[in-house]
């Protein structure tokens, strides 16, 4: 096993944290504890950065308030249902890429998408009349997965490998 003490300390603090995620998340009232697990995904992909999280984060919510408003837009158009979704998503597709692009310190785009993208998964089959705190809850999982599944997560498996490290001096880990 390549890098043996990184691959199982990761694997240690993803077997523990997010399922503790998603046995608390419904005792807080988040049933979309999952979300958590998508959004720490796109944390990893962008290299577990601890940085960008406070703008993923502004991303991730302001890709679930896009969902919503949306949903909002699309109920008002008096157009033929697959036109009306044609022209939301290009609309605020294309504004959402404008404006976090003129933001780029505190929004990270791929967020923005992604939490928009996640927010309408969920919230079109529900319809706007029903949502009640399901876009709160989105959000809160969204955060949830970028700071505790994903900045909580790093800060824990940091500490493991430096103990481990502690523990075995450079050159003597095995590989297999």
């Amino acid at each position: 096993m390549r890098n043996k003490p990184e691959t199982l300390t990761l694997a240690f603090c993803i077997a523990l944290l997010p399922p503790l995620w998603a046995v608390a998340a419904p005792y807080i009232g988040v049933t979309t504890g999952a979300v958590a697990l998508i959004c720490a995904g796109l944390c990893a992909a962008n290299g577990d950065k601890a940085a960008d999280a406070p703008k993923i984060s502004v991303g991730f919510l302001l890709g679930d308030f896009w969902a919503w408003l949306a949903l909002v837009v699309m109920d008002k158009l008096p157009l033929n249902p697959d036109l009306e979704l044609f022209l939301t998503l290009f609309v605020m597709g294309g504004l959402a890429v404008i404006i976090s692009g003129f933001f780029p310190r505190w929004i990270f785009c791929p967020a923005w998408l992604c939490g928009w993208a996640i927010g309408l998964t969920i919230l079109s089959p529900v319809g706007l009349a029903d949502l009640g705190s399901l876009p709160v809850q989105i959000g809160a999982a969204m955060l949830a997965g970028v700071w505790y599944v994903g900045v909580f997560l790093n800060i824990v498996r940091g500490r493991l490998l430096a103990f481990w490290r502690s523990r075995h001096p450079a050159g003597k880990e095995q590989t297999q």
